[in-house]
C-alpha cells in the first residue's frame, strides 16, 4: 500500500477484473451456478471465443474456478460474494438486474453436445414421445410395451417364449 492510496492494490485489481460488461454478465450467469461455455453462449448471445477470453481474465483474477470434464470444461464462481459486489454497484448505478439469470441458465440448450444437455435432452425426447403415445392411443407405460416383459391385451404371455 503506498503512502497516497488508502486502498491496497488488490482491490483496485479486482475492480479492474470486474469492469468490463460482458465480465459482469458472465459473472451474474455464474452466480446461477457452474455452466459450460455451450450455457453462457446461448444464456448471454456471446461467441465461443470471446467468452474464453473473458474467462481467461477471469481465472486470471482468480475470479472463477474451472474443471474439465471429459472435453468440456465447467465454470463457476470461486466466492459467492462476488454476486453482492456486483449487485451493489448496480444499485448505486441506478440499474435493476434481471431476476432470471438462475433459471435460464438451468434450462437445456437443444443440439448442445455437452453431457448435462445432452442427457437432459435425451430424456426430454422420452417424455415428449411418451406423451404423444398416450394422446395417439398408444402405450403408456413399459408393462404394455412389446418386448418389454409386459402382455399385449387378449395376449398369454406364458404362452410366447419371447416375451
Amino acid at each position: 500500500m503506498s503512502p497516497r492510496s488508502p486502498f491496497p492494490r488488490s482491490v483496485a485489481d479486482l475492480l479492474r477484473a470486474i469492469c468490463q460488461p460482458a465480465r459482469l454478465e458472465i459473472l451474474l450467469a455464474l452466480g446461477a451456478g457452474e455452466a459450460c461455455v455451450c450455457h453462457l453462449e446461448a444464456l448471454l448471445g456471446m461467441r465461443q471465443a470471446y467468452l474464453s477470453q473473458h474467462l481467461m481474465a477471469l481465472r486470471q483474477a482468480d475470479l472463477v474456478l474451472d474443471r474439465k470434464e471429459g472435453r468440456f470444461i465447467y465454470y463457476r464462481l470461486k466466492d459467492g460474494r462476488l454476486l453482492e459486489l456486483i449487485e451493489l454497484a448496480a444499485r448505486l448505478a441506478g440499474y435493476t438486474l434481471p431476476a432470471t439469470l438462475p433459471t435460464a441458465l438451468q434450462q437445456v440448450v437443444r443440439d448442445c453436445p455437452c453431457p448435462h444437455c445432452s442427457t437432459a435432452e435425451e430424456l426430454i425426447e422420452i417424455e415428449e414421445t411418451r406423451q404423444t403415445d398416450a394422446r395417439a392411443g398408444g402405450p403408456v407405460s413399459a408393462a404394455h410395451r412389446p418386448g418389454t416383459g409386459g402382455s399385449q391385451p387378449g395376449q398369454d404371455s406364458r404362452m410366447d417364449p419371447t416375451q
